[in-house]
């Protein structure tokens, strides 16, 4: 069966922010994805605020048909924002103010209660729980221990080993593949948890097809290389590619 995917649009925020302007949009943007075959909508909602804003989750769940999952840290004023609209999933992710893009997983095993505390409140308003992690044992363990329902592991460590010459010959192959191993490896734990998988950060048409066939993962969350391949080949078609090689890997 093959995974879904769900397009991250904070990009097309990006761009819009850069002006202050109100385009392009980002409800024009999921409903172009929607149509290009997605099968859901991913946005991150930042403490700062970066990239999506407070009306573009209001906005998005009213507009997006498929799946809205919006990623945000764990704390109160995010708590008190993913309750009030409902979203079909939440992803827990770390959130460091300086950084240019998430820095890996979330420590769930350093932040267990405050963890635990966010998942039982997910779950009581009737939002699937997630937690971004990286895929490593004591992680997906932990995120059994505070109930989540799901993992999405971080790809970036594979990712980054393939950009590039390194990723086809010598450190970064063997590297890639050390990657690859653990994903699978965590996925196989995960499952066996019971606990839904999904993977995603960096992956692209060249290294995508790897993780895809990996059979736990049922969900790819991908934003930054569609967002970046629609600036030339237009948004339908760039969907439309990452769906191919994530169906036929």
């Amino acid at each position: 069966m093959t995974a879904r995917l769900n397009v991250n649009i904070d990009h097309v925020a990006t761009v819009r922010q850069a002006r202050r302007t109100i385009e392009p949009s980002v409800v024009a943007a999921a409903m172009a994805c929607e149509q290009a075959g997605a099968d859901g909508i991913t946005i991150h909602l930042r403490g700062d605020r970066r990239h999506i804003q407070d009306a573009d989750v209001r906005l998005l769940r009213e507009a997006v048909t498929t799946y809205l999952n919006v990623e945000m840290a764990a704390t109160e004023e995010m708590m008190k924002i993913a309750i009030e609209v409902k979203p079909d999933a939440v992803s827990l992710v770390p959130e460091n103010p300086g950084e240019i893009t998430t820095e890996g997983g979330l420590n769930v095993r350093a932040n267990i209660a405050i963890v635990r505390a966010a998942v039982n409140r997910l779950r009581e308003a009737g939002i699937m729980a997630s937690l971004f992690i990286d895929p490593d044992p004591m992680q997906i363990e932990s995120a059994r221990e505070v109930n989540a329902q799901q993992v999405e592991l971080c790809t970036a460590a594979y990712a980054e080993s393939t950009l590039g010459a390194l990723g086809i010959h010598g450190e970064g192959a063997a590297q890639a593949s050390h990657e690859l191993r653990r994903l699978r490896e965590g996925a196989a734990l995960a499952a066996q948890y019971g606990l839904h998988v999904a993977a995603g950060h960096g992956l692209t048409t060249r290294n995508v097809g790897a993780v895809a066939r990996i059979s736990e993962v049922s969900e790819f969350n991908i934003g930054h290389h569609i967002v970046s391949r629609a600036v030339f080949v237009g948004l339908d078609r760039a969907v439309r590619e990452m769906r191919e090689a994530i169906a036929t890997a």
